[in-house]
C-alpha cells in the first residue's frame, strides 16, 4: 500500500494563524487592561457598530436609508429605544428587520450575559474578568450568586418570549393579521415587548388595537416582566423552589414602588386626559397601557401621544424619567434610586440620622451611589433637553419628551424623531447610548483612570 502523506499547511496559512492569534491575545490583553466599565462601554459600542454596518447593506432594505438613520436605528436597538425616523416595515426586509430583533434582544439580557451562560454550559469556568464585568453590568444584593442569576436570565427569557409570542399569535389571528405574517410579527414583537424595546412593524405602533384587551394585556405582562428586572425573577425562583425562606428587601421595594407608580399614573391619566374620553368603557385601560408603557419603558402607544394636554404630558415625563427596576431589559433611573432619594428627603426633614425606607436602614454607599445617579441622570437630560432646543424647531414639552424617552431608552414619541435635524438625531443618538449604559457606568468609563489622591485633603465646612 502506498503511504499517504498529509498535506502541508502553506506558509500563508500558517501566517494567517499567527497573525490572529497574536491579534486576539493583544485585544485580550486590551479588554483586561480596562476597568468593567469601559468593557461595557466598548462591549455595546461594538455591538452598535457591527449592527451599523449590518444595517448599511443594501440587501437588507426595502427602500434606501440613510448611513445616520441606519445608526440611529442600530443604537436604538442595542439600547432598547425604540425611536425610530423611519419605519421599520417599509424600510428593512425580513433579513433587516431580524437584525434589528437580534440587537435589541441582545441589547435587552445584557453585554457579558449570552457569552457567559454559553461558558458556563460548557462547564467553564467564569473568569474574574468575567464576573467582575457582570457585577458592573448588573447591581445584584448580597447573596446572589452570578451562575444561577444567568441561568435565571437566559431560561427565563425563553420561557418568557415563547409564551408571548404564542399569545400574539392567537390575538393577532384573531384580529384578522394574515397568517404567514402574523407568526414572524408575534416572534418579533414578543422579543420586543419583553425587551422593552419599543419596535413594532406597524407604522401606528398599536393604535390599531387600541381596545383589543388581549393583545394588550400580553405586551402589558410581557413587558412588567421584564422591566422588574432579573433580581426579582431570581429571588422568586429562590423562594419558589425552598432556597431561600423569603424575597429580598429589594424585591419588596420594586414591587411596593411599581405598584405605587402605575396606580397613581393609571389614575392621573384616568382623570386627567380628555382625549381619552371617546373610548368608554376602555378608558381605565388605555390609561393602565399608557401609564405601563412609560413606566417599564416598552415604548408602545395605542392612542396617539401628541394630543395628550400639557399636565398629563408631564405625568407621562416623570414615569419615563423614573423608569424599571435595576437588573432587567427596562431603562430609566430605576425605581430603586427614586425609592433611595424618597427616604433622604423623608428622613432629612424629621431629623433622622440615618436613611429608612419599609423599615430597614439604607447603607450610606448606596444612598452615594443613589444620589450620583440622580444628579448626573438629570444632567444629561437637561443638557440633550438644552442642545436639542438649539437645533429644533420644536416646543419644548415635545423636546422634553422625546430627550426623556432617549435617556430613558423608552421610545415613545410625540411624533418628531423623523422629523428632527442630522445633528438632532446625533444628539439623541449619544443620549440613547448613554441611557442604556447608565449615566454612573458611561461617567466610571469615561473618568475611572483618573485617580485623586485625597489623603493629604483637608475637611471644610461647606454651608449648605
Amino acid at each position: 500500500m502506498k503511504k499517504i502523506n498529509k498535506l502541508p499547511i502553506s506558509n500563508n496559512n500558517k501566517n494567517k494563524q499567527s497573525k490572529w492569534g497574536q491579534i486576539r491575545k493583544q485585544y485580550r490583553k486590551f479588554q483586561i487592561t480596562l476597568s468593567p466599565q469601559q468593557n461595557l462601554l466598548y462591549g455595546f459600542l461594538c455591538y452598535i457598530l457591527i449592527g451599523w454596518l449590518l444595517l448599511c447593506l443594501p440587501f437588507t432594505h426595502k427602500q434606501t436609508a440613510t448611513v445616520l438613520d441606519n445608526l440611529f436605528i442600530a443604537t436604538s436597538a442595542v439600547s432598547t429605544t425604540g425611536l425610530v425616523p423611519v419605519s421599520i416595515f417599509d424600510t428593512y426586509n425580513g433579513l433587516g428587520q431580524l437584525i434589528i430583533m437580534l440587537l435589541f434582544q441582545i441589547g435587552g439580557i445584557g453585554y457579558m450575559t449570552f457569552t457567559s451562560f454559553v461558558l458556563l454550559s460548557k462547564k467553564s469556568p467564569l473568569t474574574h474578568w468575567h464576573q467582575r464585568v457582570l457585577n458592573a453590568e448588573f447591581s445584584m444584593p448580597k447573596g446572589f450568586e452570578i451562575k444561577d442569576f444567568l441561568r435565571s436570565v437566559i431560561i427565563f427569557t425563553i420561557i418568557i418570549e415563547t409564551c408571548g409570542a404564542l399569545c400574539f399569535y392567537i390575538g393577532f389571528t384573531q384580529a384578522g393579521v394574515e397568517h404567514n405574517f402574523a407568526i414572524w410579527s408575534s416572534i418579533f414583537h414578543s422579543v420586543s415587548a419583553f425587551c422593552t424595546a419599543g419596535f413594532g412593524l406597524y407604522n401606528d405602533s398599536f393604535e390599531q388595537f387600541t381596545n383589543n384587551a388581549f393583545i394588550n394585556t400580553t405586551i402589558s405582562v410581557l413587558a412588567i416582566c421584564g422591566s422588574l428586572g432579573f433580581i426579582v425573577v431570581t429571588d422568586l425562583w429562590n423562594r419558589v423552589s425552598g432556597k431561600t425562606k423569603a424575597v429580598t428587601y429589594t424585591t419588596k421595594v420594586i414591587f411596593g414602588i411599581i405598584t405605587s407608580l402605575l396606580t397613581i399614573g393609571t389614575f392621573m391619566i384616568y382623570f386627567f386626559e380628555p382625549s381619552l374620553n371617546s373610548f368608554g368603557e376602555n378608558k381605565l385601560m388605555v390609561s393602565f397601557f399608557q401609564s405601563m408603557s412609560a413606566l417599564t419603558t416598552v415604548g408602545i402607544n395605542t392612542v396617539p401621544l401628541g394630543n395628550f394636554s400639557l399636565a398629563v404630558m408631564l405625568i407621562v415625563i416623570f414615569l419615563m424619567y423614573v423608569g424599571a427596576s435595576p437588573s432587567g431589559t427596562g431603562g430609566g433611573m430605576k425605581s430603586t434610586t427614586l425609592t433611595a432619594i424618597i427616604a433622604i428627603i423623608w428622613n432629612r426633614i424629621r431629623n433622622n440620622k440615618s436613611a429608612t425606607f419599609f423599615g430597614k436602614v439604607i447603607p450610606p454607599e448606596r444612598l452615594y451611589v443613589a444620589t450620583s445617579i440622580f444628579i448626573l441622570y438629570t444632567t444629561v437630560l437637561f443638557i440633550a433637553t438644552f442642545l436639542l432646543a438649539l437645533t429644533e424647531n420644536f416646543s419644548l414639552n415635545q423636546i422634553l419628551f422625546e430627550t426623556t424617552s432617549a435617556i430613558g431608552t423608552v421610545g415613545l414619541s410625540t411624533g418628531i424623531t423623523g422629523s428632527l435635524s442630522s445633528l438632532g438625531k446625533i444628539i439623541l443618538i449619544i443620549t440613547m447610548f448613554i441611557g442604556r449604559l447608565g449615566v454612573l457606568t458611561f461617567g466610571l468609563a469615561i473618568l475611572s483612570r483618573r485617580k485623586v489622591n485625597n489623603t493629604k485633603a483637608k475637611t471644610c465646612d461647606l454651608a449648605i
